[in-house]
């Protein structure tokens, strides 16, 4: 892939995995455009971006993946050669308690996209100079035994709806590379951690509600085994599989970091007992940990066979999750103004403070 100038669609690139991709390309690749689309739901947030809105290289855009005519209209004007595909809903409790919203974004939202990449990139869909780069999730296989890895081969087996509209997602991309030649790669990877991440996921949750006091809660027995990506490790991964991919091939991506899901909450406690010291009563931050009855469909154990993508891209992860653990947490405690401000909603005043009374700043599609 000719890497002299690019000009990304970026979705989604207001959350937790697209900032911190825009923020890799916008200090690395020098010659890359970014046009990010995001519908700033609960999850965006502007302020994950600051700073990079001033670079001319990028553009903002506040829209939804669904809507056509505003994808069409981007498509046409900045002319896109490659898209970055985060945007989805994807926490798993949610999805459980209202499953439509999950249905439209990662379903028809990905639709919606491929349609205009195929109308506006007819006759060379499989020429290298252009890309649909899928991002999706582990949670498409199912769930491991005690033994096993997920491969690009394993057979989906989703378990939620959040999986099963991500597994209905990757299949539609597929399916545009075969019918019509859409030069589309997806990525399937493990669990993300790192700075921006919204804290309702385990370890920023954990991190704020320890600060505070507050109870830890662990689902069951707090044995479910993940495998652990940092976030920049990931973001590296996905700027390989756009230089070095093939299209119509799956990459899974992995950090080759199991971990039960109470170690990390044990690893976190005792790292904020040495940074910030025991909690007012002398207590260990461990001592807040709380058991929770188990979520309905709980996934047992993922773990990624990441040996494609180091065989074919030549990316492995860099990141040990000890020390990426540590840099995360250390990350939380001197951006408490950041989660202050997610756990509060005064982040979504961001938007308009930047952006509501700037002249064509922004789109509101």
């Amino acid at each position: 892939m000719n890497d002299e100038k690019r000009t990304l669609l970026v979705t989604g690139g207001c959350g937790f995995i697209g900032c911190n991709f825009v923020r890799l390309v916008n200090r690395e690749l020098p010659h890359w455009r970014l046009i990010n689309l995001d519908k700033l739901t609960y999850a965006g947030n502007l302020q994950s971006l600051a700073g990079v809105e001033e670079n001319e290289r990028y553009r903002f855009v506040c829209g939804d993946i669904g809507d056509a005519e505003l994808v069409e209209r981007l498509f046409g004007e900045e002319q896109i050669d490659t898209v970055v595909h985060f945007a989805a809903e994807s926490h798993v409790d949610r999805s459980i308690v209202g499953p439509g919203e999950f249905i439209r974004t990662n379903i028809v939202g990905t639709f919606t996209l491929l349609e205009a990449a195929r109308r506006h990139w007819p006759g060379q869909n499989g020429g290298e100079a252009r890309r649909f780069l899928h991002i999706s999730t582990d949670e498409v296989y199912g769930s491991l035994g005690a033994t096993g890895l997920f491969s690009e081969t394993t057979p989906y087996d989703p378990r939620s709806p959040y999986s099963a509209s991500k597994a209905s997602s990757d299949h539609l991309v597929s399916a545009y590379f075969h019918t019509y030649g859409l030069p589309a790669v997806i990525t399937n990877c493990s669990n993300n951690y790192g700075p921006y991440q919204f804290p309702e996921k385990l370890i920023p949750l954990v991190c704020n509600n320890a600060l505070q006091g507050l109870t830890l809660p662990v689902y069951g027995d707090g044995k479910n085994i993940r495998d652990w990506l940092h976030v920049e490790d990931h973001c590296r991964a996905l700027v390989a599989v756009l230089q070095r991919g093939r299209p119509g091939h799956h990459y899974n991506v992995g950090g080759n970091s199991e971990m039960a899901n109470i170690d990390v909450v044990r690893m976190i406690c005792d790292l904020l007992d040495q940074r910030v010291g025991l909690l007012p009563d002398g207590r260990q931050h461990r001592e807040l940990i709380t058991f929770v009855r188990d979520r309905l469909g709980h996934d047992r154990r993922y773990a990624i066979d990441a040996s494609k993508i180091k065989a074919e891209i030549g990316w492995q992860p860099a990141i040990r999750f000890a020390d990426g653990l540590a840099a995360t947490i250390d990350w939380y405690l001197e951006h408490r103004a950041w989660l202050e401000a997610v756990l509060d909603g005064s982040y979504q005043d961001y938007y308009r403070t930047m952006y509501g009374h700037a002249e064509g700043a922004a789109d509101l599609g």
